[in-house]
């Protein structure tokens, strides 16, 4: 029995990832079904989607300088977490079916390491934000005082304690030395390891829930009393419907992260007998569905970023449009005769003495209002 024991606690790391995933009986697909194909297009694509999604939106706060504020650095910063998850699931695909079976452990640990470094960043994210909405909503501010400099401390924090949370697993809290710690949706994660950052997450959101609830009575509260003064009726107004957002962010996220980390607990407690195989993928569906969410929150609820997005877009196939509508010459074949090539370069040498009224003319009517 003691020999049992210690055998199976000894750090044997020439083990493949194929030999872990038969320990906990989690099967490996060998062949592609015609529903993987699909899956991954599917998944795929909604990746591009959540990829373009959110660079446009940290294009839009880089861009317009009415977002050149603490929350609005922040909330970028939380598209770009939502960007990194979407190149996360996008790699997991591609390294997930019959693909498996070639894996490196080292490669495996990269795969989940990004997806726990996407929702570490997110979660770290939100708890910041609720942090500064507490500072500046206590006071009836409507953004707060926070210099750029710690703003830019804040986010590398954010991104360093993200990164240290994606390479725990890989360093030093696997079962690799302990074979009966495995888990059936991760096989090479620890279960401990997987309780320690489901627990970890869940009370950061019923912190993050509970911080917001407060700030969100506070200014109902506030605002009875300050709506009697017409001067600060329109600030009044501007910081409820932030806090109307970012509290609708929360709740995306609570409600898209909550069944995967409540399937990692799960698996993580009862191991085989919790059956977390057979419905982890929708989860993890679900949650990358997230990443997706807040751009639409953002166009729905902000007249401001829903502005910039338009001036995006209409700046892009304007782009487009001229392009298409003034070739370079470079670009043109000519078979014409040698008189009339004479001819054209004699036209273009005209043109290339006048100045540019139209460029000059597209650039003026290119405006919008309110950005």
């Amino acid at each position: 029995m003691e020999a049992e024991s210690s055998a199976s606690n000894a750090c044997d790391y020439s083990h493949n990832v194929t030999f872990f995933y038969d320990l906990v009986g989690k099967k490996i697909s060998v062949e592609w079904s015609p529903r993987d194909f699909v899956v991954m297009g599917l998944g795929l694509t909604v990746c591009l989607v959540v990829v373009l999604a959110n660079l446009m939106v940290m294009v839009a706060i880089f861009m317009n300088r009415r977002f050149h504020f603490p929350i609005y650095y922040l909330l970028g910063n939380m598209a770009a977490a939502d960007l990194f998850a979407g190149v996360a699931y996008a790699n997991m695909m591609l390294n997930t079916g019959p693909w498996t079976r070639m894996l490196t452990k080292e490669q495996w640990y990269i795969r989940g390491a990004l997806v726990d470094i996407s929702l570490t960043a997110s979660v770290a994210n939100l708890l910041a934000v609720a942090v500064e909405r507490h500072q500046t909503i206590i006071t009836m501010q409507l953004h707060s005082n926070m210099t750029k400099r710690r703003v830019v401390l804040l986010i590398v924090c954010i991104w360093a304690a993200a990164i240290v949370m994606g390479l725990v697993p890989s360093m030093f809290w696997n079962c690799e030395c302990d074979l009966k710690d495995c888990s059936t949706v991760a096989p090479l994660y620890s279960r401990r390891f997987l309780i320690f950052w489901a627990v970890l997450n869940l009370l950061t959101f019923f912190i993050m829930v509970a911080m917001y609830a407060r700030i969100f009575i506070y200014v109902r509260y506030q605002s009875r009393y300050a709506s009697r003064h017409s001067s600060a009726i329109g600030q009044d107004q501007t910081v409820v419907n932030l806090m109307k957002t970012i509290s609708m962010v929360l709740g995306a996220f609570v409600i898209c992260w909550t069944p995967g980390l409540m399937t990692l607990l799960l698996d993580g407690l009862l191991g085989k007998d919790g059956a977390a195989n057979s419905f982890e993928k929708y989860c993890l569906v679900i949650a990358e569905c997230n990443s997706l969410v807040n751009p639409i929150i953002y166009s729905l609820r902000d007249d401001e970023m829903r502005r910039t997005f338009k001036w995006i877009l209409c700046g892009l196939c304007w782009r487009g449009a001229a392009q298409k509508r003034k070739p370079s010459p470079a670009e043109i074949d000519s078979p014409l005769p040698e008189e009339a090539l004479v001819s054209v370069q004699k036209s273009e040498d005209q043109t290339s003495r006048k100045p540019q009224d139209d460029d000059d003319d597209d650039d003026d009517s290119w405006t919008v209002p309110g950005v």
